[in-house]
């Protein structure tokens, strides 16, 4: 089972990136092991729907929770008609984002913000 984290860079000790359809990478770590995998997010630059494309590119891995700070309607809709649960983390490291997670110290997020 994969979370999936917004990062401002590749690997976990990089921040988790408050924005969703803009971070510059998702990680995607098995709270388990800390095995992970960076993706680039190739919706990063768009002129338009960046938090669609983003979520939809998401989706293709299938994780079990997306740990972001802020998220959009339209990221926010796609995401959670896939089940996907959402939740809140500010600045923190990768690593430490993970650690809340599985200790349960995370806020889900319910709405978009």
């Amino acid at each position: 089972m994969e979370i999936c984290i917004t990062a401002t860079s590749d690997d976990l000790d990089s921040k988790v990136d408050t924005r969703f359809g803009r971070c510059k990478f998702f990680i995607l770590v098995d709270p388990s092991t800390m095995k992970f995998r960076a993706i680039s997010n190739a919706a990063a630059n768009e002129s338009g729907g960046a938090g669609i494309k983003a979520a939809n590119m998401v989706l293709k891995y299938t994780p079990a929770a997306v740990i972001t700070g802020l998220i959009g309607d339209n990221a926010f809709n796609v995401l959670k008609a896939s089940n996907v649960k959402i939740y809140a983390c500010g600045n923190v490291s990768i690593r430490e984002a993970v650690e809340l997670y599985c200790a349960g110290k995370l806020k889900s997020i319910d709405a978009p913000k």
